[in-house]
């Protein structure tokens, strides 16, 4: 059942946890590596043997997740790479994957080399086409799909309920990595998928000093589950508590982050693609878009804050451009509260991304700011 409370209302309540001890507004940090027990050697907290999974801090960050995306539990972990190699180190022997083609480049990389040594059968396709993906889905019948949207630094955007249904129709998972929506803006799991994967690190965190990942799933009882949540423990694959504390205290205001920095994006998006020296504009909230229609029919509040442009020219020029901006700062992330420009080119030269292409995280300064600055670095290319 849906939680009737509202994103922000969630968020900015912390899912209604404070601290019971002090009375304190916020939840406090618990350090404790390990627990107390009494004269009977019975546990003083039940809950609490020994800190791995079993964080408070942790849990505070989880609850809030799982509201925020509808899911039926919630786990961190200390990357975004660290939760997709839970949900791959799931997989059997010998499975199959069907993934997206054009994803972030850590995530294609490390899945390559997984799978070959796990003799798992690896498939890529581009999962934006979904008539050719769901085709892909029922002639190879893999265990585990996973697609990215909107796609890093692509702005693709994929049917989740399309390639959910394929995927079903052949006993298959949907993981959809949607670090770019947020559970604000995209709720995977209400759209048909099984697991929704973030780069916490991002906007959930949104101010690009806490590293995390987490996974939320829509069955709590199914077997792959089970497994990712043995394998965390055991594996010890798990966040700290003072970086889960950060986390929680970042995504109290997730929601007013988001939508003030979808619409700065879509601001300058537009004013980019009118401009002389821009190519082209990749952003899913602009009319221009292959999938605006899709993306306004499962993203809802705007578009997020990524967005990639193509300067006229070639390398040139747009390393000329970014090394012309004083307020983006020259730096590899997204979803922070500053803006951010990188030239993917320079980071994956071997990938295909054009030489002229020039991603951008749109932060929450005053969009009037952040257009001057591209717009007096533009003219002096």
């Amino acid at each position: 059942m849906a939680n009737p409370q509202k994103p922000a209302t969630i968020a900015a309540q912390a899912a209604g946890q404070t601290d019971q001890t002090t009375g304190g507004v916020t939840p406090a940090i618990h350090p404790a590596t390990t627990f107390l027990r009494d004269e009977n050697y019975d546990l003083v907290a039940p809950q609490n043997t020994y800190l791995r999974d079993q964080n408070e801090n942790a849990r505070a960050a989880e609850a809030v997740l799982k509201q925020l995306e509808n899911a039926a539990d919630t786990l961190l972990f200390p990357s975004g790479m660290a939760a997709i190699a839970a949900m791959f180190r799931s997989l059997p022997n010998r499975a199959t994957v069907l993934v997206q083609s054009g994803i972030y480049w850590g995530t294609t990389k490390w899945i390559r080399d997984f799978c070959a040594r796990r003799e798992i059968t690896l498939h890529e396709a581009d999962a934006s086409d979904t008539e050719a993906f769901t085709a892909q889905i029922s002639a190879q019948k893999p265990n585990l799909v996973m697609i990215e949207t909107p796609s890093n630094p692509w702005l693709k955007i994929s049917d989740i309920t399309a390639i959910a249904a394929a995927t079903h129709a052949e006993n298959g998972l949907l993981m959809v990595d949607s670090t770019a929506a947020t559970p604000v803006l995209s709720r995977p799991l209400d759209l048909g998928a099984d697991v929704v994967m973030h780069s916490a690190t991002k906007a959930i965190n949104g101010h690009s000093d806490v590293l995390a990942g987490v996974l939320s799933c829509a069955d709590a009882e199914a077997d792959f589950w089970r497994t990712i949540q043995t394998d965390r423990h055991d594996a010890g694959a798990v966040i700290g508590p003072f970086e889960a504390w950060l986390l929680l205290r970042g995504m109290r205001t997730l929601p007013l982050r988001v939508e003030r920095m979808s619409q700065s994006a879509l601001s300058l998006a537009e004013k980019l693609e009118a401009h002389p020296k821009v190519e082209r504009v990749f952003y899913p909230g602009l009319p221009s878009h292959t999938a605006n229609e899709l993306a306004k029919s499962q993203m809802n509040g705007g578009f997020g804050g990524l967005l990639s442009v193509c300067v006229k020219g070639g390398a040139r020029e747009a390393l000329a451009v970014a090394g012309k901006l004083s307020l983006f700062h020259r730096a590899t992330s997204l979803g922070g509260v500053e803006s951010l420009v990188e030239h993917r080119h320079t980071i994956e030269p071997h990938t295909g991304i054009p030489e002229n292409l020039l991603r951008l995280s749109v932060g929450i300064e005053d969009v009037g700011d952040l257009w001057a600055d591209l717009e007096n670095a533009l003219a002096q290319v």
